[in-house]
């Protein structure tokens, strides 16, 4: 089983800057990708930004030029700096993973309990 603690979310107004956290623990072998995806109430989940353990990352058109997302493969840690917050980016933003327990296992989706990012206007 792999946990995933989130932090960084809160409150802040439009224009304004917020830095989420994520850490992975638990049985891992290998972390394939690590990313986030938001929910805003009535819509469904969508995906904000990934990266892959070789750095290869991938964003949401919304949030492209905006947000950057970052990792520590040592620490089993993602980040995702957002600057110029618009009140549309608001939504919880759930952490996600894709990993290995071992190198026979197949990959396994996991995903934090969210973090709260709201923008005022």
């Amino acid at each position: 089983q792999v946990q995933l603690v989130e932090s960084g979310g809160g409150l802040v107004q439009a224009g304004g800057s917020l830095r989420l956290s994520c850490a992975a623990s638990g049985s891992i072998f290998s972390i394939n990708a690590m990313g986030w995806y938001r929910q805003a109430p009535g819509n469904q989940r969508e995906l904000v930004a990934t990266v892959t353990s070789y750095g290869s990352t991938n964003y949401a058109e919304s949030v492209k030029g905006r947000f950057t997302i970052s990792n520590n493969n040592a620490e089993r840690t993602v980040y995702l700096q957002m600057n110029s917050l618009k009140p549309e980016d608001t939504a919880v933003y759930y952490c996600y993973t894709t990993t290995k327990a071992s190198m026979a296992t197949p990959l396994m989706n996991y995903w934090g309990q969210g973090t709260q990012v709201t923008v005022s206007s």
